[in-house]
């Protein structure tokens, strides 16, 4: 069994916020596609990460699903399509491996 978090912020790099619609978007596809979501909206996670000396600050929401198998050519096809909807050069989509109790 494997969680798969899509990372995405809530602003795009002019710090336009994107729309209730499009998180709404990410949220029926997810769930059509595997039956279920965990989405973090409430508490906004701050993301960081150096380049070039300089530090740049995200307000992130986090998407949850688990799956019984990793497609990562779906999971790959997905993170691209979202890149292009969100205008990101790099959206993070991330998975670990989990037991069920």
């Amino acid at each position: 069994m494997y969680l798969v978090q899509v990372l995405l912020p809530l602003y795009d790099n002019d710090k336009y916020p994107f729309t209730q619609i499009e998180f709404d978007r990410v949220r029926n596809e997810l769930t059509d596609a595997f039956g279920g979501i965990t989405a973090y909206f409430r508490s906004p996670a701050l993301g960081a990460w150096k380049a070039d000396s300089k530090v740049s600050h995200d307000e992130i929401v986090v998407f949850e699903v688990m799956c019984a198998e990793l497609d990562r050519v779906w999971w790959g096809k997905y993170r691209q399509e979202l890149e292009q909807r969100f205008r990101q050069i790099e959206i993070v989509v991330r998975a670990t491996q989990v037991e069920r109790l």
